[in-house]
């Protein structure tokens, strides 16, 4: 099953601590886990953002939003004790969900203070936290910004494309402090490859580039790999990166995989745009966004 919605740990999570004990959140997630009969699957599904797994955001936003109802209270950091209201609230038998807590005068004064769209966001989308939606938020504007990346990229000359991918490796820091460190080859005399990147001052180690502009549609197949390490070899070479707009059979990426004596690693065209707006090549930032929490050492420690 995928994890339930935010609101629907309201229930449970006051039934974890309806023995009217001092829970830590971590005993807390174990019951709700444990009651709502949630798999290994679903407890280490992620965020958007990968930073955090989905049930333990939700466990969290659910926490939340009960103690600014006043049913529950938390008298320690990380831990969580039943109020009068909650029991009262688990005893009533009705189904605790945002429009339930909306009757405390608390929880509409927080609704207030963080701004009635965020707040009406929640009850509209009935799935996702605020932090899920902000995550997804910035999903789609970075899945938006790819896609607009790559058309531009498809206007470029080959031998600009080529240019680009240079660029890229050297912000991505590979010949980091090496004068002249990355350059494109002449094309009467390239033997397969594109550009060169040197990874030492004195040339011993090299990466070795080709670069294909292709439409996204298309598929790079083995031959192409195969070439592309015949290169390799003619160059002496052990590592070699190719690049391309276009996406990878699943022969060519078992080919790569398999290789001996050489290392061959393959980007395609979703790669490339995320490393483009990873490393600042071809994007600019318009806005930045600080998530903030608070910091509870701060408060132990430091007062």
């Amino acid at each position: 099953m995928a994890v339930p919605k935010f609101f629907e740990f309201f229930n449970y999570f006051l039934e974890a601590i309806e023995d009217g004990e001092v829970h830590s959140v971590k005993e807390i997630r174990t019951i709700i886990a444990t009651e709502m009969e949630l798999t290994e699957s679903d407890l280490e599904e992620m965020l958007p953002s990968g930073k955090q797994p989905k049930f333990h955001n939700r466990v969290n936003w659910a926490g939340t939003y009960l103690r600014k109802a006043g049913l529950v209270a938390s008298p320690q950091r990380g831990k969580y004790k039943i109020t009068n209201d909650g029991l009262s609230a688990l005893q009533s038998g009705k189904d605790i969900n945002v429009e339930y807590l909306e009757q405390f005068a608390s929880f509409i004064a927080f609704r207030s203070n963080t701004s009635d769209k965020a707040a009406d966001l929640v009850v509209e989308d009935d799935t996702e936290s605020p932090m899920e939606m902000l995550d997804k938020a910035f999903e789609q504007v970075k899945l938006s910004l790819a896609s607009e990346l790559m058309d531009e990229v498809m206007k470029l000359t080959p031998s600009e494309f080529e240019k680009l991918v240079v660029v890229l490796l050297l912000r991505m820091g590979y010949g980091n402090g090496i004068e002249k460190a990355g350059f494109v080859t002449q094309k009467s005399n390239d033997g397969g490859i594109d550009g060169i990147i040197k990874e030492d001052q004195l040339g011993f180690s090299s990466i070795y580039i080709q670069a294909k502009q292709w439409a996204p549609n298309q598929t790079v197949t083995t031959p192409e790999i195969q070439k592309f390490v015949g290169a390799l070899q003619g160059k002496q070479a052990q590592k070699g990166l190719f690049i391309t707009t276009a996406k990878f059979s699943s022969g060519a990426r078992q080919y790569a995989d398999n290789l001996l004596g050489a290392k061959v690693v393959l980007v395609d065209g979703k790669d490339l745009a995320s490393l483009m707006i990873k490393h600042n090549v071809g994007v600019s930032t318009e806005h930045v966004y600080e998530v903030k929490k608070i910091d509870s050492d701060f408060f132990m420690d430091e007062l």
